[in-house]
């Protein structure tokens, strides 16, 4: 059966606190923010000591850590922040089987100087995959040295955002260390959102052996925006983001996905796939987020 989780993020508390509400939730899995009030775990500020105290609270709680959030963009444009932002990476990463889990998870990033979920035009170039690829093969040999494993996180406006982007990244780069955080809705765009379940099949057809994790949001076409976030959720910029373009990102079961393919699909090759809720717009609904997802794997019986 797959099992439900959430990112903790969208529960601004203290390690404690945080871990009672996703409990009282109903959820059996966590995708871990490094994001507690009462413990610093900002950029250099990580230690063995703090992840020890935190994979214990959540294995006390019976709340296994399935993988940890590292979301960062991995190519921006500006090398002195580049290399600050891997630098954090890296240490998630050399930290990652001290939290709870080896699977640590970033988008791949875009080279738009104002933002890190816009397009831009140098992200479909040759010369921009080059680069990606140096920063993730860069990446994948850290995880591999520490025992961990890189999850790519694709998203269309990033510099890995299609099927066959995504396919050509794991052909330049075939390594035991790197893996697919499966999202569909981040697949999508004006070009292929009128045909949902073509695209499903594409993206299983392609890539269900690379799969590790899983997320449960939505997507919808919508009037074209450039960036779109909910305001005052306390959460990181990757929680607050819904979509850029003319497809809005919101949770699961107020969109267009077809749930029931995709978790069909899912299932066939990874039937025990952790399952994360997110684009949440805050702890009201959770609930409601939860059931829907719920109500779903049960009408498959997986």
């Amino acid at each position: 059966m797959i099992p439900v989780g959430v990112f903790n993020g969208y529960f601004p508390y203290t390690l404690e606190e945080t871990i009672a509400k996703i409990k009282a939730a109903g959820f059996s899995t966590v995708q871990l923010d490094l994001s507690f009030k009462d413990i610093d775990l900002s950029a250099g500020n990580i230690t063995a000591d703090k992840c020890k105290r935190i994979r214990n609270a959540f294995r006390d709680a019976n709340l296994p850590v399935c993988c940890i959030s590292a979301y960062t963009n991995i190519v921006h444009p500006d090398l002195g922040e580049r290399k600050k932002r891997i630098g954090y990476l890296k240490e998630i990463l050399r930290h990652a089987r001290e939290l709870g889990s080896p699977y640590v998870v970033s988008e791949t990033g875009t080279f738009n100087m104002k933002s890190d979920w816009v397009h831009d035009p140098k992200n479909k170039t040759r010369a921009g995959y080059e680069d990606a690829l140096t920063v993730i093969t860069e990446i994948v040999k850290e995880a591999s040295d520490c025992g961990a494993v890189f999850l790519v996180e694709n998203y269309v406006n990033n510099v890995i955002g299609s099927v066959a982007e995504v396919q050509r990244l794991f052909s330049d780069v075939n390594h035991s260390s790197l893996g697919l955080l499966m999202d569909p809705t981040n697949y999508f765009d004006n070009a292929n959102i009128d045909d949902i379940d073509g695209e499903i099949n594409r993206i299983f057809n392609a890539l269900a052996d690379r799969i590790r994790i899983a997320h449960a949001k939505d997507c919808k076409r919508t009037s074209k925006v450039e960036e779109k976030h909910v305001k005052n959720l306390d959460a990181s910029e990757a929680h607050t983001f819904r979509g850029a373009g003319d497809v809005e990102l919101p949770a699961p079961g107020l969109g267009s996905l077809n749930y029931d393919l995709y978790l069909r699909r899912l299932s066939e090759k990874s039937p025990n796939v952790p399952l994360i809720v997110e684009h949440v717009d805050g702890e009201s609904d959770i609930p409601r987020a939860k059931r829907f997802v719920d109500d779903k794997l049960k009408l498959l019986g997986v």
